[in-house]
């Protein structure tokens, strides 16, 4: 089914993510959307940074005999090959306008190389956002102008004030509201936040006011 437009501004997928034609979307065969995903204006996903599998060892010359050379190849030629995956995004997730996500990366090995961005269902990321974790759990909330920093890990029911910067590698644990440069523990979200009529049904409502 071919992609619909809202009103102009947006394009709506089969599995009902609502993208902007004015976002920036690199690297499409290596994000996955859980669906019902709203993408704003200006929002750069870069899925282009994405970790390269490492090529199988080839077998040593001395080893193969002719059948076992034309098999090999034959086998290698067969086998698909699938894209590594950069971005995960959950359902109901919302990144406004400007933010950036961007794969975590850090010398491995003596190679820069990337690893996946995962964030769960139900998250708000504000404006001008900077999110370069490892991973962002279920019904997590982001200012605008917030930074997550190279494989941080923001567990549930986070909050992130608006401006803060997270340090690379810093784990928030669940029911946490970080605020500060750099970030710190300041204070918990009540039991009931993030639940059916709180943030959760925000993150419905913000989704079906989309394209309007």
């Amino acid at each position: 089914m071919a992609p619909k437009p809202i009103k102009g501004e947006y394009i709506e997928t089969d599995t009902g993510n609502k993208v902007s034609r004015r976002a920036q979307v690199h690297g499409t065969q290596h994000i996955i959307l859980g669906g019902k995903t709203v993408i704003q204006a200006e929002v750069c996903i870069r899925g282009d940074l994405h970790r390269l599998a490492a090529p199988p060892p080839s077998p040593s010359p001395s080893t193969l005999n002719p059948s076992s050379a034309t098999s090999s190849s034959t086998t290698s030629a067969a086998a698909p090959s699938t894209p590594s995956v950069a971005v995960t995004i959950g359902r109901y997730t919302h990144l406004s306008r400007g933010a950036l996500l961007r794969p975590p990366s850090r010398l491995h090995r003596g190679i820069h190389s990337y690893f996946p961005l995962k964030i769960g269902d139900h998250v708000f990321i504000g404006e001008r956002a900077i999110i370069e974790a490892a991973s962002v759990g279920n019904h997590v909330q982001i200012g605008a102008g917030a930074v997550v920093g190279a494989m941080a890990i923001l567990k549930d029911y986070v909050v992130v004030l608006e401006g803060a910067v997270v340090p690379g590698g810093m784990v928030v644990p669940s029911w946490s509201v970080v605020g500060g440069r750099p970030a710190r523990v300041v204070g918990e979200v009540g039991e009931g936040w993030g639940v059916e009529g709180g943030e959760g049904g925000l993150a419905r409502e913000r989704y079906r006011s989309v394209g309007r």
